[in-house]
């Protein structure tokens, strides 16, 4: 079965990085784009970032363009979101999600991972 299993995230202060991973497992990982969704207490969710099977795309949402980069490793079955000069309003539970027609429609997503940024 389809199984995300995502780690990596924590408390973190203004300005500061946090790498986010996610193991995939159960389907062909190469052959399926992936994105990172988050959802920050009280709010729906939101697509940060994408990337197609290749990795010859990605996409970022306007909030963490130039902030985040979206990678994977084929090889190793992994996803990984590098967030770098995280603000307070990065705060929020983080998903892998794996795409289904598009980079905002999804079949599965894992477990999720906090993100906390405050001082």
């Amino acid at each position: 079965q389809v199984q995300l299993v995502e780690s990596g995230g924590g408390l973190v202060q203004p300005g500061g990085s946090l790498r986010l991973s996610c193991a995939a497992s159960g389907f062909t990982f190469s052959d399926y784009a992936m994105s990172w969704v988050r959802q920050a207490p009280g709010k729906g969710l939101e697509r940060v970032a994408g990337i197609s099977s290749g990795s010859s795309s990605t996409t970022y949402a306007d909030s963490v363009k130039g902030r985040f980069t979206i990678s994977r490793d084929n090889a190793k079955n992994l996803l990984y979101l590098q967030m770098n000069s995280l603000k307070p309003e990065d705060t929020a539970v983080y998903f892998c999600a794996k795409c289904l027609a598009s980079w905002d429609t999804w079949d599965y997503w894992g477990q999720g991972t906090q993100v906390t940024v405050s001082s």
